[in-house]
């Protein structure tokens, strides 16, 4: 079985292209954290070539850029070409899925910030009764209702709920 996931940030902003029977491609470098700390006690990064193609392709050029958190699922792809009478070998993920992790609004691509923002899954906060809150982003969060109070004192959760 041949399957990636990976969670990074783009490296670079993408590069969209057209093959010539215009099928849109697009490579970007996805820097991954490793799990481990170095001899040194820092953090280090893999740095690993992605693909994808068609309207995944275009939805990425689009909406991600330089410093962008994705999730990668996909496969490992491997090849080669001649450059200069030498044999170059290359190794991409094939993206089949790309999810974008963080908000538009968290890039700096002003074209993306003028979109609306995709419907949220409702929280416990959005069930709460805040009418008594002023809508002021300057508003500090202790003069607001507790978000949890519609649910109770106490919530049971057992162990088949955790999700892991």
């Amino acid at each position: 079985m041949n399957r990636v996931e990976l969670v990074g940030r783009i490296t670079r902003d993408p590069e969209l292209r057209y093959t010539s029977s215009n099928i849109a491609s697009v490579r970007f470098t996805l820097a991954v954290n490793r799990n481990f700390t170095n001899q040194n006690g820092e953090r280090e990064a893999d740095f690993i070539n992605c693909v994808a193609w068609r309207n995944q392709a275009e939805n990425i050029k689009k909406y991600v850029s330089k410093g962008s958190l994705v999730s990668v699922e996909g496969r490992i792809q491997t090849g080669s070409y001649e450059k200069d009478g030498q044999r170059v070998y290359t190794t991409d993920v094939v993206a089949d899925n790309v999810q974008f992790l963080e908000s538009r609004n968290a890039t700096n691509n002003s074209e993306v910030n003028d979109m609306p923002e995709p419907p949220m899954e409702k929280t416990p906060y959005d069930f709460a009764d805040n009418s008594e809150t002023n809508s002021s982003n300057e508003e500090t969060m202790s003069t607001e209702k507790d978000p949890f109070e519609s649910f109770g004192e106490q919530i049971e959760i057992s162990d088949n709920d955790l999700p892991f």
